[in-house]
This record gives structure tokens, C-alpha cells and sequence, in this order.
């Protein structure tokens, strides 16, 4: 990287997952909407036609003229081709591909047990994790044979997981994870101001807010908007609102597999005391299974939905689609910003700002005191030049303690599950979760279940687990 005319030239940025037909499109989107850094994204993927075809929508992106950043991408064909010299990592992959995720998200429902994502938490969350920890492993040994001093960016689930993987492989490595959710509810916030005051909020940002928790089950200790105490607002609001919710201008749940009308997380606040941060989606699978994912019924009545894997793949077949459209000039990528923060926080680590925002980092700095150090937590960090200092977010109330620490355990569970191959191990953690113990299942019919979700994924285990 070099520092030329107030912009960060010449950065390198290696793509493990660019074959991507989704996020890949949104990171191309920021970079060309970006004047102040420049250069090369190197873009890795096991399936390298999908690569190559992302490099020839990105390379004529930047060509338009309209696009503010000077980005050039290529394909590797090797993590050693993608990683060596690299300046910035990111990770983002499907592990296996829909046809196993429709195991894990649909299996558990013999049991009763639904879950409304299917990527973090429950049964889902563990077996997806059971494939996507041996590729963390690979990916952590690959930088820390070719990339040791890079920043690596995570946006994989399970989350938690993938962080705590790359730390326990590669200690020393450089790596966060990032998540929208907390946004989304930043977002919730403003419009909830808005409409309980009259005033408007420019930007929601300018919604400040302490983060406590692990990735979507986070929570908020305090928000406020300039001098203004959010938690009094909100209790106003959900006071007067509670039976309809809060709809996000743009959304509509009925019409969408991810909106919501926040009514989990105004539920959650009733009972808790502390704002749930997160989509009610993923809220939902963090609490007991005979609470807001009792049965589809009971979904609709908190008024956010379940995502069926047949949705994500007619979604996918929309997705390659559009591939096709954008590769053959018949469609644009609207340059419009997005959201995302990525780009922001790659320009603080360059040294061109300061930048504050939720990240997924071991508690090894006890960011949260009254959680486990080995613990990957999600807190507010400090980015600035070639640095993240979390912040000291304080202990999280008891009560709340109490719903984190089962999710807690089920991620040690479920990580030396992975890395030893033992079945019993998933097992207890399956037991131990709130949304199978919510549903009083047997033992005997965990035990079958675990086997026959661990066979629809074993193509995509090591070894270990076909002995």
C-alpha cells in the first residue's frame, strides 16, 4: 500500500469466496462508490468459473463512468496465489451448498423443532459449523504461512465459530468478524425516535449505542441520540405498539423470507430489560423452542417468518440469473451505497479515519467480564491506523447472562466436536440447546437425529467422521 494525493493506493485484498452471487456484489458496489483507496482484489473460489465471471462484472463496474474507485480484479487459482502479499482478507463462503442446508434447517422439524435461519444457532448452526470449521482451518494455516500481518474480515456463519477457529489455529492471526444486524436496529431506533418525536435523524449513525452479547444474540446497555435516552423512547413506544410492531420503511415481512415487525426483540425488552440487537429471525433461535418458534402459527403471530431452503434455492436460481444478465450487459449494478461498513473499516485500518463499530473478537481483553476470555463476543471496537481496541462494553445483567451462557457452551461443544470428530459431543450440544430442550425431546430421538443430519453433510466432513 502506498499513500499518494490523500489516497490509499496499491491495497490488495484477497477474496476467499469471490465466486460469490450475493455479498461479492455488495462489496464490488462500495469499492466502485469509494475515491479514497485503490487497487487489486484478488478473487479465490473452489468453484473458479463463478470467480472468473465476478472478476468481468467487477473489471467492467470500475470501467463505467460513474464509479469513483480504481479497482482491478483477478482470479487465483490457490489460497497460496490469493493470500501471498496480500494487504486484506475476506472470507465470505457457503459451506457445502443448499442441498445439505436443507438439512440442517428442515430436519429438526420431525421433532418439532423449527428454526427460522438455520445458520448459527439450533440444530443448524451446529452441523452447518461442523462443515465450515475444517475450511476455517485450512484458511487460518494459509495465512499464517502467506499472510501473517494481513487484516482478515470474516462475514461466514456461524460466526462465532469461524472467529474462534481462525484465533485457535493461527493466535497471532488479524482477524474480526462483521455483522449488520446490530444496523438494522440502529435503524429501528431512528425510526422509532422519529415517530415518537417528530424530530429526524440524518443519519443512524449518529445512533450511539453500547453492544454487549455474541453474534445475533447481541443487546444493547444503552442507546441515545444526542442528549435523548433511546430506552425511554422505545419503553413509549412499545407501550402504545407492542401488538403491531415497528415496519422499516421499504419492508413489508408478509412479502419477505428476512423482515420483521421487531416484535421479538420489543417482547425480549418487556421481559429483559436490555434492546435485543438483532433481525427477530435470529433472535427467535437463541430462546427456548416452545417460545417464538413453537410452530409456524405461532411465527406468524410474532409477525417475521420462516426461511425454507426451497426459497434460498429458487433465490440462488434469481441470483445466477441475474449472473447471466450482468455478464451479458442487459443489467446494471445499481451504485447506490449499501449499507455495509466493510469499506469503512478497511479505510480506518489504512490510517485515512477513526471508525467505531460492533466486531466479533475473543474476550481475551474482557470486553465483557462476567463472560468466558475464550469466548468469541460481539462488543464495539476502535479502528484506527493497522489497529482494533475493543471497547470495554461492562458484565452483561445476570438475566441476560443467563441466555448467552448455554450458546456459549454449545460453541466449545460444537468447535471440539469438529476438530476431534466425536458424536457424543454434538449430541450434548443438541440436548443443551433452548430450542431442542424448549420441545422436551427424547434422547433417543436426538440421538437419531444427530446421526442422520451428520449423514446428509458427510460428504463435506473430513475423514474423521466417516470411520
Amino acid at each position: 500500500m502506498r499513500f499518494t494525493d490523500g489516497k490509499m493506493r496499491d491495497i490488495t485484498i484477497a477474496y476467499i469466496g469471490g465466486g460469490s452471487r450475493g455479498w461479492a456484489w455488495t462489496f464490488m458496489t462500495d469499492l466502485a462508490l469509494d475515491e479514497e483507496i485503490s487497487g487489486t482484489i484478488r478473487l479465490y473460489d473452489i468453484d473458479e468459473e463463478a470467480a472468473q465471471k465476478n472478476a468481468r462484472i467487477g473489471n467492467h463496474l470500475m470501467s463505467r463512468a460513474e464509479a469513483k474507485g480504481e479497482w482491478q480484479f483477478t482470479v487465483c487459482k490457490s489460497l497460496e496465489e490469493a493470500l501471498t502479499g496480500c494487504d486484506f482478507v475476506v472470507i465470505s463462503i457457503l459451506p457445502g451448498t443448499f442441498d445439505e442446508m436443507e438439512s440442517d434447517v428442515h430436519a429438526p422439524e420431525r421433532l418439532g423443532v423449527y428454526q427460522s435461519v438455520g445458520d448459527t444457532a439450533g440444530p443448524g448452526g451446529m452441523i452447518r459449523a461442523l462443515r465450515t470449521i475444517p475450511m476455517f482451518v485450512e484458511i487460518a494455516e494459509a495465512v499464517r504461512d502467506y499472510a501473517p500481518e494481513a487484516w482478515v474480515i470474516n462475514y461466514t456463519n456461524p460466526m462465532s465459530l469461524c472467529v474462534k477457529t481462525l484465533y485457535d489455529v493461527f493466535p497471532e492471526i488479524r482477524a474480526f468478524g462483521c455483522c449488520h444486524e446490530v444496523f438494522g436496529t440502529q435503524k429501528v431506533l431512528r425510526g422509532i425516535y422519529e415517530a415518537e418525536t417528530g424530530d429526524h435523524v440524518e443519519d443512524w449513525h449518529d445512533i450511539f449505542v453500547n453492544v454487549v452479547g455474541i453474534n445475533h444474540f447481541t443487546w444493547f446497555t444503552e442507546a441515545s441520540y444526542r442528549d435523548v435516552d433511546l430506552f425511554k423512547v422505545y419503553r413509549a413506544y412499545i407501550d402504545k405498539h407492542f401488538e403491531e410492531g415497528y415496519q422499516l420503511e421499504g419492508e413489508n415481512w408478509m412479502n419477505s423470507h428476512f423482515a420483521c415487525m421487531h416484535r421479538v426483540k420489543m417482547d425480549l425488552f418487556n421481559r429483559y430489560g436490555l434492546i435485543a440487537a438483532a433481525g427477530d429471525r435470529h433472535l427467535a433461535e437463541f430462546m427456548p423452542g416452545n417460545e417464538y418458534l413453537n410452530d409456524p402459527e405461532t411465527v406468524k403471530s410474532w409477525k417475521f417468518s420462516l426461511t425454507t431452503v426451497a426459497w434460498r434455492k429458487k433465490d440462488l436460481e434469481d441470483r445466477l440469473e441475474r449472473s447471466r444478465r450482468l455478464l451479458d450487459g442487459e443489467e446494471e449494478i445499481d451504485l447506490q451505497p449499501t449499507g455495509e461498513e466493510g469499506i469503512l473499516l478497511i479505510k480506518a485500518l489504512c490510517g485515512l479515519s477513526r471508525f467505531i463499530s460492533n466486531v466479533n473478537i475473543p474476550n481475551t481483553a474482557l470486553q465483557i467480564p462476567n463472560l468466558p476470555a475464550s469466548a468469541v463476543v460481539e462488543t464495539n471496537a476502535v479502528f484506527s491506523r493497522d489497529s482494533i481496541r475493543p471497547i470495554e462494553a461492562g458484565a452483561v445483567p445476570e438475566n441476560i447472562k443467563d441466555l448467552l451462557m448455554p450458546h456459549i457452551k454449545n460453541h466449545e461443544l460444537t468447535y471440539k466436536a469438529a476438530r476431534t470428530f466425536d458424536k457424543e459431543l454434538v449430541v450434548e450440544a443438541f440436548m443443551n440447546d433452548p430450542l431442542v430442550k424448549g420441545k422436551n425431546c427424547k434422547e433417543a430421538d436426538i440421538r437419531v437425529l444427530v446421526d442422520d443430519m451428520i449423514d446428509a453433510t458427510v460428504k463435506y466432513l473430513p475423514d474423521g467422521w466417516k470411520k
